[in-house]
């Protein structure tokens, strides 16, 4: 999975991707206009894992991870600028929109005063005039297309470029528009940013993190995204996470205690960011290794030995199932118990896999 750390410049997205990866990357003061991307890989926090590497005590524990981008921000107006911004970023699954809320006279403002409201009807909009000039360039190779006689590759798809169209001139991102399965693959390859799941982060000060501004300020986002739900929001100081990310274990858990924060608001972003796409985590256990393996919720398990590996989905057979909390708890951790007291299912190749499914797959190829 790849999410895009995006914003308005100097809203603190880098600061925000540094104490995510641990990467590092130089941050400024002023907006630049050039530069390379750069990218991290973060483990997905799962306190599963850890409960069945201490089961099973395996050589290696690997849970799933969320690849991060950062790249230029958006610029107001700045249609050409913001193209060069799309076009890396435009096959990320989702998009982490970083908001300034903080207040410092080194770091200048864009648009000259911090007002969150303001940045993200601004940064929507410059997503949405990015989709319509896709869908306006479509429309036109459609047409020319036409007149040289030539037949759609895809009938369906000017019809929802048309549905895609309205939406955007009434100023609506296309996350808001519902589309059948068929609908979106019809124009999946224009690859739209306004239509990506939208993770809200409001960058504020170490001071304003619990204060009633803070909760104010993201009741007020969340009203601006509707009933929809079609945007997770939540708060954090990106300069303190970068701050948590450098200490050693000890001394984060009594930093985190001071501010009483019973985790770091990075952990939950990141768990936000794979909720809200839409991944479930299945696992494969032994004392080799302890593993979750990342997959679309409502994946059936022909889907799901496929993400292993090739080979197990082509020879299926059948998947033996147990719920993560059947094993640890009813079970004792003991996959004989399991068995003994009937929680393990034997499933075929349609059976939905389940969020915390321990899974050992049956095949012969």
């Amino acid at each position: 999975m790849k999410i895009a750390i995006t914003g308005l410049v100097n809203s603190g997205k880098t600061t925000v991707f540094n104490a995510l990866t641990g990467i590092g990357v130089e941050t400024t003061a002023y907006a630049t206009t050039s530069g390379e991307p750069h990218m991290g890989v973060v483990k997905v926090p799962d306190a599963r894992v850890e409960k069945l590497s201490e089961i099973y005590n395996p050589k290696k524990k690997t849970p799933s991870s969320v690849q991060y981008i950062d790249y230029l921000g958006i610029t107001k107006g700045d249609q050409k600028q913001n193209r060069k911004v799309f076009e890396l970023v435009k096959d990320s699954d989702a998009l982490v929109h970083v908001v300034r809320g903080f207040a410092d006279e080194a770091v200048v403002h864009p648009l000259e005063r911090v007002d969150p409201l303001n940045d993200i009807n601004t940064f929507e909009t410059e997503l949405i005039l990015g989709d319509m000039e896709l869908v306006e360039r479509r429309m036109k190779g459609i047409e020319q297309n036409r007149k040289k006689g030539n037949k759609p590759t895809n009938p369906e798809e000017e019809k929802v470029l048309k549905k895609c169209n309205e939406a955007l001139e009434a100023e609506k991102p296309l996350r808001l528009l519902e589309l059948t399965e068929d609908e979106q693959k019809a124009v999946r390859h224009l690859q739209f940013m306004s239509i990506k799941p939208m993770i809200v982060v409001l960058n504020v000060a170490e001071n304003d993190l619990a204060s009633d501004k803070t909760a104010s300020i993201i009741k007020e986002i969340e009203g601006l995204y509707g009933e929809g739900a079609s945007a997770t929001v939540l708060a954090m100081s990106g300069k303190v996470e970068m701050e948590i990310a450098e200490m050693d274990a000890e001394d984060r858990d009594m930093f985190l205690e001071d501010l009483g924060i019973t985790e770091p608001a990075l952990d939950r972003l990141i768990r936000i960011c794979y909720e809200h796409v839409g991944l479930i985590s299945f696992f494969t256990v032994g004392e080799d290794e302890v593993k979750a393996w990342a997959i679309i919720k409502g994946s059936d398990a022909l889907t799901a030995a496929g993400k292993i590996h090739s080979d197990i989905q082509r020879g299926f057979i059948r998947a033996e199932c147990i719920g993560y909390e059947d094993f640890v708890g009813e079970a004792e951790g003991k996959m004989a118990t399991a068995k003994d007291k009937g929680l393990m299912r034997l499933e075929g190749k349609t059976h939905k896999v389940k969020d915390g499914d321990i899974i050992n797959f049956r095949f012969n190829v």
